[in-house]
């Protein structure tokens, strides 16, 4: 937890909460919660006003733009408190608070690093947490370049969360084993030419004796694969079919 129990949530629903205060209905309208997501997005980064105008206004930049920005930092540190955003020229966001997008970051890797050492358990937690922050969208009320730069991002990590979650609950086994099918159809469905996912769904089902379950999965992206980009599953995914094909 952050010091004074700060948090700012830019997933889903915009929150800014502080000591159990939640202010972000008292910041300056859209783009005042634009101006303290993007700077958060930023933290340990000095961002000059230059940017910061065109990150709120990035299709038309309105005549006293540079004017409108000191008075939305000024109102935002009312808010916040005066040391939430440092500088002048250029701004930093200096609000000791956990942000939903850096927990996520953390979480993903975290998880990453707990499977390229098989300590499965260790990996459980942080990939949920990470899939349950990246599967919402990020600031779904606005549009802007730097956002749909962000969301991309997020998405990549959600795959990657999705696979790391499946992939320690598949080698856990027994209860968790549903939970492994669950991610790894959730991945199949949301990134239809990963095959990672599709070889965790085949590994997980026969995990589960379903094994013809498993081969169906096989052909679903077999056919896909054929008839969208005029390739072959790859070699981890053909030589468990192999198996799967010996096994029967």
């Amino acid at each position: 937890m952050s010091i004074g129990g700060a948090r700012v949530q830019l997933c889903g629903r915009f929150v800014v909460e502080v000591n159990g205060r939640h202010l972000e209905q008292r910041l300056p309208g859209r783009q005042g919660r634009l101006l303290v997501a993007y700077l958060a997005l930023k933290r340990g980064h000095p961002v000059d006003r230059d940017e910061m105008v065109e990150a709120l206004w990035p299709d038309d930049v309105p005549p006293g733009a540079e004017a409108a920005l000191r008075v939305l930092v000024s109102k935002i540190r009312s808010v916040l408190g005066p040391r939430s955003i440092g500088g002048r020229s250029e701004l930093t966001f200096l609000l000791s608070a956990r942000i939903d997008v850096e927990d996520a970051l953390d979480a993903v890797h975290r998880a990453e690093s707990a499977i390229a050492l098989q300590e499965w358990a260790r990996a459980w937690g942080p990939a949920l947490l990470a899939s349950f922050v990246s599967r919402r969208r990020l600031l779904p009320d606005a549009d802007a370049p730097w956002i749909d730069d962000w969301r991309a991002r997020l998405d990549d990590v959600y795959d990657r969360a999705l696979e790391c979650y499946a992939m320690a609950c598949l080698h856990l086994g027994g209860t968790e084993l549903p939970g492994a099918e669950r991610a790894a159809r959730t991945l199949v469905d949301h990134s239809r030419f990963r095959e990672s996912g599709y070889l965790l769904l085949m590994e997980t089902l026969e995990a589960r004796g379903n094994v013809a379950e498993a081969m169906r999965v096989y052909e679903r992206l077999r056919e896909l694969l054929r008839e969208e980009l005029g390739t072959i599953p790859g070699p981890a995914v053909r030589q468990l079919h192999s198996r799967l094909l010996t096994a029967g």
